[in-house]
């Protein structure tokens, strides 16, 4: 059952990177974007998933609290500052995403908005770079990877949801953030080792699956950097790209470092009772399938390029 609900848990964070990374970063786009069409169809985007997205980090955070209640009380003293800036920043982007699509023009809605996706951006990397102790030099490149990552995914969104002018924007403007993204990226894979909580390499089976897994997210980038510049008709290719490269970096920082969750806990150490578990384990997980149609749902209804300007 533990090893169950860490999967539900990773379940849960893999959604959030992935769903609302792209929205965080296409918040943090339309700061460097200045024409208003533009920046509003880049707003219409987001206002049309925005809130499913952000459902996985709610069950996230319950999954994390009830399945592991003592390592969310050990987590969570090291980031009260970023969780308590991410939760405020996402007030406010959703209060401004939600202004700004109502009443537009509303450049100071847009402008909140974008502030707002970026400091909940940096904040996130800076609570998941406090995993590895308390925050420092660590969660600062953390912060800066994540938010770079999150601006990349939502160039290579833009370009599958838009056409003309801002498509071609957004694909050099992603080539260029998905380079800098990885070379964070990679940073950050050699600074754990100096970290509280480096990974374990000491079993060959282990390392030789987390290399693996990193050679999978190295294709996901090239392909990424292949198509983002180029005009095909299959828009998507970039997303998929980046999409395969956080997953695939994502588990094999699990691989290298199960079953450890805090540099002073594992699994075993941090769970719940087990018919604690197996109690709640009913009632979120109910909500998983409920929670991926409606993300699959908002998703297909809006599916095409978006209307509008259509980038010209």
């Amino acid at each position: 059952m533990t090893t169950v609900w860490f999967g539900l848990i990773l379940l849960c964070l893999l959604m959030y990177v992935v769903l609302d990374g792209y929205d965080l970063g296409i918040g943090i786009a339309t700061l460097a974007e200045r024409d208003a069409r533009y920046r509003h169809e880049m707003l219409e985007q987001v206002a049309q998933a925005w809130d499913g997205n952000e459902t996985w980090l709610v069950l996230l955070a319950v999954a994390l609290w009830a399945g592991f209640p003592a390592a969310f009380g050990t987590i969570l003293p090291h980031a009260y500052l970023p969780l308590i800036v991410m939760l405020f920043s996402l007030v406010v982007r959703g209060v401004s995403v939600e202004m700004a699509s109502q009443s537009h023009p509303a450049p100071r809605w847009e402008t909140a908005f974008g502030v707002a996706s970026l400091t909940a951006a940096l904040s996130q990397g800076a609570a998941a770079g406090t995993l590895t102790g308390a925050i420092g030099g660590f969660s600062a490149l953390s912060a800066l990877t994540v938010t770079c990552g999150y601006l990349a995914l939502g160039y290579a969104y833009t370009k599958w949801k838009t056409t003309g002018r801002l498509r071609a924007r957004a694909g050099r403007r992603g080539t260029i953030t998905a380079v800098l993204a990885t070379v964070l990226a990679a940073a950050c894979l050699v600074a754990v080792n100096v970290t509280a909580a480096p990974p374990h390499l000491h079993d060959p089976a282990r390392t030789v699956a987390a290399g693996g897994l990193l050679l999978i997210a190295a294709a996901g980038v090239a392909a990424t950097l292949a198509t983002l510049r180029r005009g095909s008709p299959h828009d998507g290719l970039p997303l998929v790209g980046l999409v395969t490269a956080v997953v695939t970096v994502a588990i094999a920082l699990v691989v290298t470092r199960y079953p450890a969750l805090t540099p002073d806990l594992t699994l075993a150490d941090a769970a719940a009772p087990h018919h604690t578990m197996a109690f709640l384990a009913v009632g979120i997980g109910l909500n998983v399938p409920l929670i991926l149609y409606y993300t699959w749902f908002a998703h297909h209804t809006f599916h095409g390029k978006l209307g509008g300007t259509h980038g010209n």
